[in-house]
């Protein structure tokens, strides 16, 4: 669990008190900081959202949803990982941040290139993590629509990858 922990924090967590617009400055940059992504971490025992600002995981949603909901057509995932990790994306947050006067906040297709690239920044901060601790980690695509449903996501919520981390095989 300190691993975990430690992971999370590397991939999203709160790294000063005063960041831009007024909100804390975080491991990952996000636009005009609307740190729109949340980070759920899918274990044997079930899904929790990772709180940034206080450093600690919620329960969302008991049993394990690691591979069936996450992978059910990837090859090559291996079952031993024990932790998968989901990106969502919500988009209300991103679309009313404290730098909404930028214009792509407001744009449906330039909201996407910020929260792809913003997704993308979170997972290459798991991936030096993983590396300096000899963990292996796999950026992938996950089944969006039946992880939605079962995390209860809201409509402006979009599920966007997933990043299995565990030990080499």
């Amino acid at each position: 669990m300190q691993t975990l922990s430690n992971l999370l924090w590397a991939a999203y967590g709160v790294n000063r008190e005063a960041g831009p617009f007024g909100l804390v400055g975080r491991t990952a940059a996000s636009a005009s900081n609307s740190q729109e992504i949340e980070i759920y971490a899918a274990l044997q025992e079930g899904v929790y959202i990772y709180d940034g600002l206080k450093h600690l995981l919620k329960p969302i949603v008991t049993g394990d949803l690691r591979f069936r909901a996450l992978t059910p057509h990837q090859h090559g995932v291996d079952a031993r990982a024990p932790v998968q990790l989901i990106y969502v994306a919500d988009i209300d947050r991103l679309a009313h941040s404290a730098g909404y006067q930028e214009p792509g906040l407001q744009d449906p297709e330039t909201q996407k290139g910020y929260y792809f690239v913003d997704a993308g920044l979170i997972a290459g901060n798991v991936y030096l993590f993983a590396a300096a601790e000899g963990l292996a980690a796999w950026f992938h695509n996950c089944d969006q629509e039946t992880l939605a449903q079962r995390l209860g996501l809201r409509a402006e919520e979009r599920v966007l990858f997933a990043q299995s981390v565990g030990y080499p095989a």
